[in-house]
Order: C-alpha cells, then structure tokens, then sequence
C-alpha cells in the first residue's frame, strides 16, 4: 500500500509527527518509533513481538522497503525527503520510519512460566546506548528474557531500538514495579543470580549450570546496589593486571555467551 504524500500536515501522517521520544509519549501515548533498514527488517519479521501499523519513507528508500516484504496490507506513507523531514520534525537520514504499539508489560510468573535457562535483570540501567547493546548481545546469544527494575531506561526508545539492531523488539521484557528487588525476585523464581564484580567469588567459566542463572547488570560507575549484590552471588571476568572496568554492555555479550554455552552444553 504505496501512499504518496506531499503535505507535511496531512491528518494521516499524525502518528509520525515529532518523533522525537521526549514528544511521542507526551503526543501519541503508547506508541513508539522504529529506525533504519536493519531495524525494520526485524520489525516486519516474524521475529518481532511487536506488530508495525504504518511506514513512513523517503522516496528514494522504496524499493529497500519493498525488499524488507512489508504485509500488502501495511501502509506505507511515502515522502520526497524535505517533506519527511518536516514530518518528524528534525533531518531523518535513514529514511525509513515503522510505527509499532506498546502493550503492557507481562507478569513475572508468564514470562519465565516456561524456566528459561539464561535471563538477565537490570539495575538502574539508564543510558540508552548501552540498554540497546545488551538488548542486541541478549537476541545474539539467546537469552530468554530481560527483567528491568523501575529506574532503567526505556528499550523502545527510537536510540535503544536502533542500537539494539532490533533485538529490543524481539527479546521479551517485563519492568517491575518500584522498589522491586530484582535480584531477591529472581531468586524466588528459582534462578541462580549472578552479580558480576572486578573481585567475585567466582570465575565465570566456573558457575555451574544445574539450574537456570539470571545475569545481573547495573550501571556503571557506582555499579550495582549493595541490597542487590546481597541477593546474588558474586562472579568475575578475569582480566590484565591494572585493569578491572568493561563497558556494561561489553560486559554482557561475554557473560551472556559463556552462560548460554554452558547452559547449552547441559542440557
């Protein structure tokens, strides 16, 4: 459904106007905003949890999005560039807009109903770059499910989708309500919580693969809370001499392939 347009207010283009974050929750509620050919490859894939209602493109992207196989049925709102950059309300490069819907956010108890053997739990996660590269190195590795305290960051912001490279829209995640403890409510969920640290107990080739783990993440700097660490064994990634410090979502793509290697391995 090719649908040509030249006016940047035309009513149909509503959901697409001033797609900037900060605006699209105040303007369009639960409605956010997936970027790029990568990204939207895996949005109008089977893959994704989240279903497109519209694209918005620029003229020259079309036969790029008639490759991604959009449903016949999806609209595809098509723009010579200045118009689409009046449209967002700000110059949008990529050229290739997908408008998705939020739903809410499942309970625990249904997302880890089938004792997925590797999840992750984040802690104060606010930076998007990095939720985006955890949510890609958790796709890449097949974690089976992210579990978000309530002061993390959001995944579908338009930046955490695109640096995900759509793996926020494929992992599934729930966010728990404040003051949550994430890793105590692992815990009674029967997960072996792993808190990483520069001086953990244990090395990470060393944590048994017995019973599902949940990988804990917090952010950098000040780390993870002590009523956090509290609730989880400690576990290391050895490094060189002088230097302890990874990138949180460095840090991920290494553990996360060492715990779902071992876990695969045992099972």
């Amino acid at each position: 459904m090719l649908i040509p347009v030249t006016d940047p207010a035309d009513p149909r283009l509503m959901p697409f106007m001033n797609v900037r974050d900060r605006d699209l929750r105040q303007t369009h509620g639960d409605a956010f905003v997936a970027e790029g050919e990568s990204v939207l490859a895996v949005f109008l894939s089977r893959r994704s949890r989240f279903r497109p209602e519209a694209l918005l493109i620029a003229a020259n992207r079309i036969d790029a999005t008639l490759a991604l196989s959009p449903p016949d049925d999806l609209p595809v709102f098509v723009a010579d560039q200045g118009v689409m950059d009046a449209i967002v309300g700000f110059p949008i490069h990529r050229g290739l807009l997908g408008l998705g819907r939020r739903f809410p956010s499942p309970p625990l108890a249904d997302l880890l109903a089938d004792r997925r053997r590797v999840v992750v739990g984040l802690v104060g996660i606010a930076n998007h770059d990095n939720m985006g590269g955890i949510f890609r190195n958790a796709a890449a590795f097949g974690a089976g499910a992210m579990v978000l305290d309530a002061t993390s960051c959001d995944p579908l912001y338009r930046k955490a989708i695109r640096v995900s490279v759509g793996g926020a829209l494929t992992v599934p995640f729930t966010r728990l309500e404040a003051r949550a403890n994430v890793a105590a409510t692992l815990a009674a969920s029967g997960y072996r919580v792993l808190a990483l640290s520069p001086r953990g107990a244990m090395r990470l080739d060393e944590v048994p693969a017995d019973r599902p783990v949940a990988l804990l993440l917090g952010t950098e700097g000040p780390g993870l809370p002590a009523a956090e660490m509290a609730g989880a064994e400690t576990v290391r990634i050895d490094m060189a001499g002088g230097f302890d410090s990874l990138n949180v979502a460095t840090t991920s793509g290494i553990a996360l392939y060492e715990l779902t290697r071992r876990m695969a391995a045992s099972s």
